[in-house]
Formats: C-alpha cells, structure tokens, sequence
C-alpha cells in the first residue's frame, strides 16, 4: 500500500455480490468490532471483508505513512482492487465512517452504498483530557509519543484499550490528528453530494445528529438505534443488524 511492501489485511467471509466492507473506528480492528453481525443470518451471505485500516489491527503500521483521511481513503481502494472488489456496500462505524465518505467520493466505482455507523462527518477542536479523537490530538506527535499514549490509555479504559494497543503509536495520532482537523470539503459535503443510498445510524439516547435535517433533505436515511452508545454494532448487535439490512435494502 506504501511503496515499501506494507499491507493492509482482512478477514473475509465467502458469499455472492456485491461485496460488503466493514471498516473499523480510530484505535479499533474491524474483525473485533464486525465479526458478530457480518454472520448474522440478516445480513450474512454475501461476500464480506472486514478491514483493517493501515497502523491499526492485522494491518502493517509504517511509521513513513500520513495517515490522512485521502491517505487511508486511497490505501484501502488499493486494498480493494487488489482483492477485486467493485461497487462495494461499505459500512464504516466512527472514523471508518470517514474514511468510506472519501472513499466513495475519491474511488465512485468501488462504492455502492453507504452505512455510516455515528461517523464523524465535522472537524473537531482537540481538547487535552478528551476521551477519543479530539483527546489524542491535543497532542503534538512529540508529546504523544515521548508518554501522552499513556495518559491516553488511562482515558480510553480497558476495552478500547484492548484493540488501540495493537495500533502504531504514529498511526494513531496522525489518523486522530487529521481526523479532528477533516476534509476540505469536509466529510458532511462530501456525504451530501454523493450519488449513492446512503445511511446514517446514530444512538437514539443522543437525539437527532447535527444536520440531520440537511441529511434527510439530501436523501440519507438517518436512523436512530435505542439502548446503544457509540459503539452501535456491540452495544445492541440485534438492533444495528436490523437497521444495517434494511439499510442495504
């Protein structure tokens, strides 16, 4: 995916077309975050490959990478053609969600449709003591690196703890850095101006997402998800697996 033989890697399920991606949030692998509701009978049967994005999970973590949202956006299209994958429906849960907005908008043929699972569609102001992305990168790489990782780790708590561990120290901060800092356009534009069926699963106990309206307008599907937090595909697998196949139609 670099240059200098580093690859990205994925746990793939056999079945028919198109072919579904499950893309993984900041500090997270998409076979711990997907496995339970990629075979579930509702949405099981199609050819499934659950990504790991570059620097996180099985993926290789080059520390020469920028880890940029268009960087990770154009590694895992490579990823894709490689495996011969076109016309993809993508679900990408936080920054997975991201990335699959660039994807889609950087590489149409390779997407379909979209399911963006509480995907960060905005830039975000860092804040030091934050939990997630905006905490990391308040951060310079320097800090992070010379001892804020472990403050961090103090932050996040044992489970996310216990897939953000396998990341690169690098790769964690600059995906966390650009993913505060965005696109241009940002994600939310990119989204709008996208062709594709589109969804937009969200924690019901949080209320509407921010532009909601302007989604809905747009043609997104905004899907509320009760007993659930952040992580919708674990919190509540039998109801985000319900919503993700009506979804995908």
């Amino acid at each position: 995916m670099t240059g200098r033989g580093d690859r990205i890697r994925w746990v793939e399920f056999p079945g028919r077309e198109p072919v579904r991606v499950y893309v993984h949030g900041l500090g997270a692998t998409s076979p711990g975050y997907f496995a339970e509701v990629a075979v579930d009978p509702l949405l099981a049967g199609h050819r499934s490959l659950l990504v790991d994005l570059l620097g996180h999970g099985l993926s290789d973590r080059p520390t020469s990478f920028d880890y940029s949202l268009e960087s990770h956006a154009d590694a895992l299209a490579s990823a894709l053609t490689a495996a011969g994958v076109s016309g993809a429906e993508v679900i990408g849960h936080s920054m997975g969600g991201s990335v699959a907005v660039v994807l889609a908008a950087r590489h149409p043929a390779l997407v379909s449709r979209l399911v963006l699972v509480d995907a960060n569609l905005d830039p975000l102001t860092p804040t030091r003591g934050a939990g997630g992305s905006r905490g990391i990168a308040a951060y310079s790489e320097r800090e992070y690196l010379a001892g804020g990782w472990a403050e961090v780790r103090e932050l996040a708590g044992a489970h996310w703890w216990s897939t953000m561990r396998l990341a690169g120290r690098e790769a964690l901060h600059r995906s966390a850095t650009h993913l505060v800092r965005g696109t241009s356009p940002t994600m939310r534009e990119l989204l709008l101006d996208l062709a594709v069926p589109r969804a937009f699963l969200f924690p019901e106990a949080d209320g509407p997402p921010p532009g909601g309206d302007a989604l809905v307008a747009a043609g997104v599907s905004v899907v509320p998800v009760p007993d659930c937090g952040h992580n919708i595909m674990l919190d509540n697998p039998g109801a985000f697996v319900r919503a993700t196949a009506a979804a995908l139609g």
